[in-house]
């Protein structure tokens, strides 16, 4: 099952990267893209909770590391004021056999 590594930088410039076991989060962010933080979560949760489902409809069972990516990058949105904050996404980056 391919992963997709997500490189993102913050409002202030502090880099993490996200971990997708599935490349469904293709369809939701874009690289060199920057998104409003709120929209940047919107997606997030959409991305995330798609990737899991993914991993369900392959192996049977929900992932439990897209939902640890998630909570992590709410828990990092914590430190930004809302009103203009924006998030880039620097790089995507898949690895792994077959496509999920």
């Amino acid at each position: 099952m391919p992963a997709v590594n997500i490189k993102l930088r913050w409002p202030d410039g502090k880099l993490s990267t996200a971990y997708s076991p599935s490349t469904v989060v293709y369809e939701h962010f874009k690289a060199g893209h920057s998104y409003p933080l709120a929209d940047f979560l919107s997606l997030a949760e959409t991305a995330f909770n798609a990737a899991s489902e993914r991993v369900k409809q392959v192996r049977g069972f929900y992932c439990s590391s897209a939902m640890d990516s998630l909570a992590g990058l709410r828990l990092l949105a914590r430190q930004y004021p809302a009103r203009g904050a924006r998030v880039e996404v620097l790089d995507l980056r898949t690895h792994g056999a077959e496509q999920v």
